[in-house]
């Protein structure tokens, strides 16, 4: 379908030139009938393939019960839900919304308000990262490390500095008495897919400890078992203060999720933050669904298998390539950094039917469902090779 100038959208996408009608499991098929191997899943929203059986049971079940109904109301789902998430990670509290980028900005606003009413201080500036990517409201976007997304958005609000990834020192740069947190990405997916460094979270965790700074993790893209854990903080052995949880989290159903420890419990009375739709039924039908599925599976087990088969394939295939300058990640989130812009690979890949996205201007991302097998990852390599080897 294309898009004219006279349509009605806004046009804040630059879309492909397909038109997609039908998906199940690793599979989906446009308006022509032809199919596509998705690598790309909704950007890391559908882990458990499209259209996955027991998330459509429970939405169908839900359906015939109650579609909405007001968080001044108990959603039995979403309490369900919550003491799933909080039983299997190292946090005590959920707050719901509908995004990743919702998400972000109840994690900024329970920090600062923990430091000004709970701890009784005047902290409010938030520590984040160059190349990071927190999402597109004024607060997150602001809080992103990349200027492009803040561009004719300003003025910007007040209390973000941006540090050096990787790189401790200059974190310690950054600490003042202003400081109230520090908000960062254990892959940054949209900044390039860069794994953190083990020793660098570790001596982080610590900073935040030594000076009383809140850790928030975003977990938007690396949650719900995507690195070959249910949560990416699992691999490097810390405990964060908040970890912010979307895409994953309800199989492409819109949800959000914001995890906080106990301590944080006052910061988010009643009155200081809502959300109208957030984990209303029907979200939470999806969520609920998704997250059993995951934890009976074991399908962070499965991504770590299958993500370390795709980095070897990968690796073989194409590390020879004089386009290729890298290829990293961490399950099922990977990256092929090229020496040339992406954007017209990914357009050639559309024509023997693989689906990819790109990770800034020159690193195509390779973020297939959890149930991906052996079979489908060499095919997605396969067509990989075939386009590479011409450039």
């Amino acid at each position: 379908m294309d898009v004219s100038e006279s349509h009605p959208l806004f046009p804040t996408y630059t879309k492909y030139p397909i038109t997609l009608l039908k998906g199940e499991g690793s599979r989906v098929w446009d308006d022509q009938g032809k199919e596509y191997l998705d690598c790309m899943s909704g950007i890391a929203v559908c882990n458990l393939g499209h259209v996955p059986m027991k998330v459509k049971q429970r939405i169908q079940e839900q359906l015939e019960q109650l579609w909405h109904v007001s968080n001044l109301f108990h959603i039995p789902n979403q309490q369900k839900l919550a003491q799933m998430l909080a039983d299997h990670s190292c946090m005590d509290h959920v707050f719901f919304c509908n995004s990743g980028a919702e998400a972000n900005e109840a994690a900024i606003k329970c920090a600062r308000r923990y430091q000004q009413r709970v701890l009784g201080n005047n902290r409010y500036e938030i520590i984040t990262f160059e190349k990071s990517f927190h999402g597109r409201t004024m607060a997150t976007l602001t809080a992103t490390g990349q200027d492009k997304v803040k561009d004719g958005f300003f003025p910007l609000p007040a209390g973000f500095t941006y540090a050096p990834y990787n790189e401790i020192e200059g974190v310690k740069d950054k600490i003042t008495d202003r400081t109230a947190a520090v908000l960062v990405e254990l892959v940054q997916g949209e900044g390039g897919v860069y794994p953190a460094n083990p020793g660098f979270v570790t001596e982080l965790s610590a900073l935040c400890q030594e000076h009383g700074l809140l850790l928030i993790i975003d977990e938007v893209q690396t949650g719900m078992g995507r690195t070959g854990k249910l949560f990416a903080y699992e691999h490097y052995g810390i405990e964060p203060d908040i970890i912010t949880l979307a895409k994953g989290l309800a199989s492409g159903f819109p949800i959000g999720a914001m995890m906080g420890k106990k301590k944080l419990r006052n910061a988010f009375s009643a009155g200081t933050h809502a959300s109208t739709f957030g984990g209303a039924p029907l979200a939470a039908a999806a969520g609920l669904a998704t997250l059993e599925t995951i934890l009976e599976e074991r399908l962070y087990s499965r991504a770590e298998e299958m993500g370390e088969y795709a980095l070897r394939r990968l690796s073989d295939q194409l590390c020879h390539y004089a386009v290729v300058r890298a290829i990293r990640g961490i399950g099922l989130l990977l990256g092929i950094e090229c020496r040339v812009p992406v954007a017209p690979i990914i357009q050639e890949l559309l024509q023997p039917g693989l689906l990819v996205l790109a990770a800034g201007a020159n690193v195509i991302r390779f973020i297939p469902n959890l149930y991906i097998t052996e079979e489908e990852i060499d095919q997605a390599v396969g067509i990989l090779t075939a386009v590479l080897e011409r450039y």
